[in-house]
């Protein structure tokens, strides 16, 4: 992302720069417990996540060469942790949508992409429908 003279490459501290240049502490808390959650699942989504449903689509979309057996297996071991997570709550953290939402969403959202179901993942599916239905959502392509 750049921004006048300011260039973030990273789509984690991209969602980080735009909460706080936004000053939007709904979407990135400034306290620090409710801040450690969402970045814990920053730091899920650029690895665990990203490992997993985000290589399985890399193979089966891109026709990259991965081992996508093991991803795929990762990738429902992710989806069975947040269908869990999510089981008695809206959002991964707090009572509102935050950018660890966002941040997981997209990899997961795409998941079928990577002949990963996401069917037998019942919170999760509600979550994503949860997040389509925020003020101002844009779908992307496979979303």
């Amino acid at each position: 992302m750049v921004e006048g003279n300011t260039t973030i490459r990273d789509s984690q501290a991209v969602l980080v720069y735009l909460a706080r240049r936004t000053e939007r502490e709904d979407w990135l808390p400034l306290a620090a417990e409710p801040m450690a959650r969402v970045m814990q699942w920053l730091s899920f989504a650029a690895h665990e996540i990203n490992t997993s449903l985000f290589i399985t689509r890399l193979h089966f979309r891109f026709g990259m060469n991965f081992d996508w057996e093991t991803a795929q297996q990762r990738g429902k071991q992710v989806l069975q942790l947040l269908d869990e997570h999510l089981q008695k709550r809206n959002w991964l953290e707090g009572d509102r949508p935050t950018i660890a939402d966002i941040a997981c969403y997209p990899y997961v959202g795409l998941a079928a992409e990577g002949e990963v179901s996401l069917e037998p993942y019942t919170h999760v599916l509600a979550w994503i429908e949860r997040i389509k239905q925020l003020p101002d959502y844009e779908a992307m392509p496979g979303l």
